[in-house]
């Protein structure tokens, strides 16, 4: 959890919006791919426009099924031209564009990277460059497109657990129905994957799954920094080791984990969700592969930042879906019931409610997909001397609320049908400073009580 910087850009740059209550309207259901402009564009109306009668506080953030009021209910769709499709390559070579990866490249045209290699005389497969022009191997061939298949266990059972660094509140955790325990590993080349031999028995042992998020160990990393082959590796061995599911990445859309002006959707899924998961599924095929959780933010200038609705329709256009199991999904600056979209002192953006995020992440991978909530809290300072300014907005969040909303947040997402996991945010981290208030989220509050651990008790007994 590392977006308080973003949090605080983020309330600053929300706009409101005038309300418009239109006089007359027609309903218009969206479909895959719409857009607003498109929709105004057909209907012969303005963006604007449907943005009143609708309330849309983001216009950029629609989802497919969502049903749309369009002002004046005599207008009548324009007739449609079908925009032509972009030819696929037919010779024997393609110019590399922006974005591309020899990976994505090869599995686009059904041969593989090494047979790429080898006909082009690339000696590091993780260096090409815009406009060059490579020989495909078998040239003629066409560009196998790779489609998402519908969630192969769409009745998993639903998980509950919690982020710790050991086990030592187990027998609340067991209490409170938890049967998965998340830990964070903080990766760097050279690092051994046995390191995470012990806590992954010790989960184990105890009856707990076991989800290890492997991230790097670096904030702020430089530009190229990240060895993608070389974690690749790693996490293969991990999944070795038997956890029950393994998490690449964090947070990948900010700079504070993902190299600044190097921030794309496109390399995090060609360079290393995709291999990762094949790699982790040749060496144990029944771990669940979750996609890295993005930091829920509105802020979004390229360079420092992507929007995490921008940069997750990014990975669905990247075909994340063909290399995870489970999207993976972060909520961490809820201060209201997350029964709620509004009300937050913070603002309206979608990112501050819990189910408006369930449903952009759901439907943004049209349902292929279940989500694993890798990180929900409920920050409350009650108990500590002072809150951290970036996360001023929790200051009215009492210890009974956030039980409260924990428990809540679970039952919602259970109830969904939609999330195959609910990681907790946290369990017992002690760490509480002026940038970083962990223990602040922590269910286990520092004189050793838990409220939420009896609310959740309740509802899974």
């Amino acid at each position: 959890m590392k977006k308080s910087s973003w949090l605080a850009v983020l309330i600053s740059v929300i706009l409101t919006l005038t309300v418009v209550t239109a006089v007359s309207a027609l309903a218009y259901k969206v479909q895959w791919g719409d857009t607003l402009n498109k929709i105004a564009a057909r209907f012969g109306v303005s963006v604007q426009a449907i943005v009143s009668a609708n309330n849309i506080s983001n216009p950029n953030l629609i989802y497919a099924d969502q049903i749309l009021q369009i002002p004046d209910g005599n207008a009548t769709p324009v007739p449609q031209t079908p925009s032509p499709t972009t030819p696929v390559p037919t010779g024997g070579t393609y110019t590399v564009k922006t974005g591309d990866t020899l990976s994505a490249i090869a599995r686009r045209f059904g041969t593989t990277i090494a047979a790429i290699a080898q006909a082009n005389n690339i000696s590091n497969v993780n260096l090409i460059y815009v406009g060059q022009v490579l020989t495909i191997p078998g040239g003629g061939s066409s560009p196998a497109p790779v489609t998402p298949q519908p969630n192969p266990n769409p009745n998993q059972t639903f998980g509950l657990g919690a982020q710790s660094n050991n086990l030592a509140n187990k027998a609340k955790m067991s209490q409170s129905g938890m049967t998965w325990v998340k830990i964070q590993y903080k990766w760097q080349p050279g690092d051994a994957p046995g390191d995470l031999n012990g806590i992954i028995q010790d989960a184990h042992q105890n009856n707990f799954k076991i989800l290890v998020s492997i991230t790097g160990a670096t904030s702020y990393p430089a530009a190229n920094s990240i060895d993608f082959s070389a974690y690749t590796n790693f996490v293969a061995a991990v999944a070795a080791l038997g956890p029950d599911a393994i998490e690449i990445w964090n947070e990948m859309n900010i700079d504070f984990e993902w190299p600044a002006g190097q921030i794309n959707p496109s390399t995090y899924v060609n360079s290393m969700l995709a291999p990762a998961y094949n790699a982790i599924k040749a060496a144990n095929p029944g771990v669940m592969v979750v996609s890295g959780a993005l930091a829920p933010t509105g802020f979004d200038n390229t360079q420092n930042a992507w929007a995490d609705d921008r940069y997750l329709s990014g990975m669905r256009a990247a075909g994340a879906a063909s290399y995870a199991d489970c999207i993976g999904v972060h909520h961490n600056a809820g201060a209201t019931s997350p029964t709620v979209s509004s009300g937050h002192p913070a603002g309206t953006h979608y990112s501050w409610y819990f189910q408006p995020m369930l449903n952009l992440y759901y439907n943004t991978f049209g349902g292929v997909r279940p989500l694993c909530f890798t990180e929900v809290g409920y920050l409350s300072s009650e108990g500590f001397d002072s809150l951290p300014a970036n996360f001023g907005w929790a200051s009215g969040t009492s210890v009974a609320e956030q039980a409260q909303w924990v428990a809540e947040a679970a039952q919602l997402a259970a109830n969904s049908g939609k999330v195959r996991l609910f990681i907790i945010y946290n369990l017992d981290f002690q760490n509480y400073t002026d940038t970083d208030p962990q223990a602040g989220y922590a269910i286990i509050r520092r004189d050793g009580s838990c409220p939420a651990c009896d609310r959740l008790h309740a509802l899974f007994p």
